[in-house]
């Protein structure tokens, strides 16, 4: 069922499509979605074995890249072709990114549904502002959900958090002044929150406030329980202070977007801002160099930039 006054906001934009979830005027959910990701959560498609692996798993090449299949039908040898689903998207790390993840499938061959159908699904209602409309996502708080993302730094009332993506999981660090036990109780809805606003899944390390007692640490627990939608599993907190959860990570979460490639993420916010600009404004623009580099090598996003707005803009590198 729709979740009352709720409402979602959808961007189909230039080089990424984006989402959110507005609720009292406030982002409690949001989805970016890229151009370049070919593997996407839902896609059924032909894939080759390159390499086969213990139990019952292999490398598989499709196009748009390769992914690490699981369920792999018995007998089947290298060089064999059969059809996967695509179950978990590629996700980015320092150094290299993992593979997608794959399920051998007797489905027939099907796109991956896009942002904007996995958002209609919900049943929720789906605006989409136009460019020249007054600015909606930002003025739900879109541009501090990006500095919340590449910065780490989370305030909420009772103190602030630090959000740090690893790859082994994603760790939250909590500071506030005492008493501890209702900085932790508030800790931990901010962390649920945000865990739902970045759409983080995987492995969650909470560092907490050392808390005394075994009620206090079970009150904690509950006020995670109370805010974060499940699916998602827990540990309770230890004597230290220390909590984990486990959620479905389908794809990659909005910090480890923007933080793997953060010329990117300019270059989207850029055109973003452009397409937004009024057409009687100046049409030069100065950009950092690596911005301006990398919008010169994706000619179909400038010439996209000028069928929406209908002016062509003189780009500059600092």
């Amino acid at each position: 069922m729709p979740e009352q006054g709720a409402v979602w906001l959808y961007e189909a934009g230039i080089g990424e499509d984006r989402a959110v979830l507005v609720e009292d005027g406030q982002i409690v959910e949001a989805a970016l979605e890229t151009d370049d990701a070919a593997l996407k959560v839902g896609l059924v498609a032909h894939a080759r074995l390159l390499e086969l692996l213990p139990g019952k798993r292999g490398r598989v090449a499709l196009d748009g890249g390769e992914a690490l299949a699981n369920h792999l039908p018995a007998g089947i040898t290298q060089g064999a072709k059969l059809s996967v689903e695509i179950v978990r998207e590629a996700l980015p790390e320092a150094g290299r990114a993992k593979l997608a993840k794959a399920v051998a499938t007797d489905l027939p061959p099907r796109p991956a549904p896009c942002l904007h159908e996995r958002i209609v699904a919900t049943g929720i209602p789906v605006l989409s502002p136009r460019a020249h409309e007054p600015d909606a996502l930002e003025a739900a708080g879109w541009s501090e959900l990006l500095d919340e993302a590449v910065s780490g730094e989370i305030v909420f009332a009772r103190g602030a958090l630090r959000l740090s993506p690893t790859p082994a999981m994603t760790l939250f660090d909590v500071d506030g002044a005492a008493p501890l036990d209702s900085l932790a109780i508030a800790a931990a809805h901010a962390i649920a929150r945000a865990i739902r606003r970045h759409g983080i899944g995987g492995s969650i390390g909470i560092d907490f406030p050392t808390i005394e007692g075994k009620a206090q640490r079970l009150a904690v627990a509950a006020a995670i329980d109370a805010t974060l939608p499940p699916p998602f599993e827990r540990t309770a907190m230890n004597g230290f202070g220390f909590l984990q959860i486990v959620r479905p990570r389908p794809r990659a979460s909005i910090p480890e977007i923007l933080r793997s490639d953060p010329v990117g993420a300019a270059v989207r916010a850029t055109l973003r801002t452009l397409e937004r600009t009024p057409p009687t404004a100046s049409r030069r623009h100065t950009l950092p160099a690596a911005v301006h580099a990398r919008l010169m090598a994706r000619p179909g996003w400038l010439a996209e930039l000028t069928r929406r707005t209908g002016v062509v803009h003189d780009l500059e590198s600092a």
